[in-house]
Parts: structure tokens; sequence; C-alpha cells
């Protein structure tokens, strides 16, 4: 591992006066991902700033029913919060299933969201990979693709996104607080924190040098909305998802669908939000020949290679299952 410096920030002002200072320094939130890729030599950032410290330790519950929940919040903490368990339930359990007890005891809601893939050319720098050093091309299109992606994927570059956690936020509408080094504040969708890799796949997010997650804020959910994640996986406990599922619905007193939300995980470089699906089913009489049709609609830009191709119809079922699932289980309430 490369020698790096480390300091611990008192307050926002001072990460940021720390990060201007050094072109080569990064946030160290719970380190889960970060030291890893360290370890590997695929990260060597000169200065760590432990922000792990700063304020943003705390969910406040609203009265509106919306919630916001600080940066240095705690994985283990979020998920077994009352209020999100209530109001919130696809949220716990996403987190619950995405890594061990011990993990999430130290990785924060900031640090989750900004992990980096787990494709095994991106983490291993003897191979080329575009993520990594820009221009030297993609092994995995020819090589081990099983557990990419399928939906917005590039010439450049098939890497999947792996948090569960920011599947369930795109799900939910949640919007990220952010600030950045000249004390700016400003608000983004989690779902458009993201950026697709087109031909630039080392640019993962829309942060800048030095900007800061500060909060991540949940609406009120829908009236009665059901929830659901769930996530199939090669084991059952500690594995990164082939294809995962969150979605919210709401249903009539007629039966059909009200308020829609849907949002894959493994399948893509960032959580996918299944627009095409859910405005097929907002308003539509949930029965197994209507969600299979939407759900094949939303994959149907999908360019799966030779290897992941199964995860095209492991994902269309999925969809069906957790929305029939829910449709259920209003019928039963």
């Amino acid at each position: 591992m490369k020698e790096f410096a480390y300091a611990r920030a008192g307050d926002a002002a001072e990460a940021a006066a720390l990060m201007t200072e050094r072109p080569d320094a990064t946030y160290l939130g719970g380190g889960t991902n970060l030291v890893d890729l360290m370890k590997l030599g695929v990260a060597d950032p000169g200065l760590l700033i432990d922000v792990s410290r700063l304020p943003y330790d705390r969910i406040e519950h609203r009265a509106d029913g919306s919630a916001l929940i600080g940066a240095t919040v705690r994985n283990g903490d979020l998920a077994g919060d009352p209020g999100v368990r209530e109001r919130f339930p696809l949220l716990a359990q996403a987190l619950l299933a995405g890594a061990s007890g011990q993990l999430r005891t130290v990785a924060t809601v900031g640090g989750n969201l900004l992990q980096r893939t787990r494709c095994v050319y991106f983490q291993d720098v003897s191979k080329p990979c575009n993520k990594r050093e820009p221009g030297s091309g993609c092994p995995a299109i020819g090589g081990a693709h099983r557990d990419l992606a399928v939906l917005g994927t590039s010439d450049h570059c098939v890497a999947s996104h792996p948090s569960d956690m920011a599947v369930a936020l795109v799900a939910l509408d949640a919007v990220a607080h952010l600030r950045s080094v000249d004390g700016a504040t400003r608000t983004v969708p989690v779902e458009e924190l993201y950026r697709l890799p087109g031909d630039t796949p080392h640019r993962e997010t829309v942060l800048g040098h030095g900007d800061l997650i500060t909060a991540i804020e949940l609406p009120p959910p829908p009236g009665g909305a059901a929830m659901r994640y769930r996530k199939v996986r090669d084991r059952w406990s500690y594995a990164f998802a082939l294809v995962s599922v969150a979605a919210s619905v709401s249903v009539a007193e007629d039966g059909t669908l009200t308020d829609v939300a849907v949002a894959l995980g493994g399948v893509a470089p960032r959580p996918w939000r299944a627009r095409i699906a859910e405005e097929r089913l907002r308003g539509a009489l949930p029965d197994e020949d209507t969600l299979r049709e939407a759900a094949r609609a939303e994959l149907a830009r999908a360019r799966p290679l030779p290897d992941n191709a199964f995860k095209v119809d492991l994902a269309t079922d999925l969809i069906v299952a957790v929305i029939r699932d829910l449709v259920v289980r209003k019928d039963r309430a």
C-alpha cells in the first residue's frame, strides 16, 4: 500500500479546507470499500480526510412522514431504526441484504452511496480497465461478465453498481444533500447522482472534487403503499446482487395500481429506475400478463452479453413476483 497522510476533520469547513489544499485527498467514512481498494492499489489517495465524526449522524423523522438521514449514520443503525422500519421498510430490507452485520456497524450512508464496482477487471491493477485507466479498454466485454450490467452500458464499460441501499433510495425518490468546498449547498435526486458510463466510465457521479454528501432526504411515502426489497444472489449472505428489485405500490379500491415505483439493482452501472414499467403499470390492473408485459418493456433496452443474458429473464420474473406479492399483501390487509 502506498504511504498516505491522515487527518480527522472537526467540521465540514475544516474538511473542505483540507480537500482544497490537496488535490490527491479523498474523504473517509467507514472505509469498508475505500480501504480495500487502497490495499489492491486501485485507489491511492495522498491524504485521507476522516469525516466520520462530523455532525451528520442523526435520523430525523418529521411530522409529515418524511425523514432526513445524516450521511455519517451507520448502516446498521439505519436498518434498525423503528421509524425507517415502519415507514420505509424496503430501505431497511435493502440494508440488511447488503452486507454482514460487522460491515453494517462500520459503513456509513454516504460511503455506501459512493462504493465502487466489484468488476474483477476494475479491482485488478494488472488488467486494463477504462473505469480505472481511461482509454485502456474493457476486457470484461469479452471476458468475465456474468455478474455485470445489461442496462445502461456502453462499448467502454459494462460494470454494475454494487449498492443495495442506493437501489432502495432511488425507488423512494430520495434526494442527496451536498456541500461543496466553498460552502455552497445543493440537492440532487439520488437517481441523478450517478452517471452512465458512455465514453467516460471513470466519471461515475456528478460530484465535483471535495463535494461532500451531508444527508439523504426521504419524502413521505405514498399513503397506504406496500413496499419490498428482494435480492437474488449466488449465496444467501454477504453476496452482491445478480438482480434486485425495490418496489412500492399503492392499490385503488377498484384494484388498479396508483402509485408505482420500481428500481433495479445488479443490472446497470447505477441503480436503475424502471420508468417504462412504472408508466405501463400505473392505472392498470396488476394481472400476470400486464405485469410481465410491463417488465419486458423495461428490459427491452437491455444489451446483454453471452454470460449475463439470463439477467433479462431473471429481472423480468423478479419484477413480476415482487409486485404480485405486494398486491396480494394489500388484498389481505
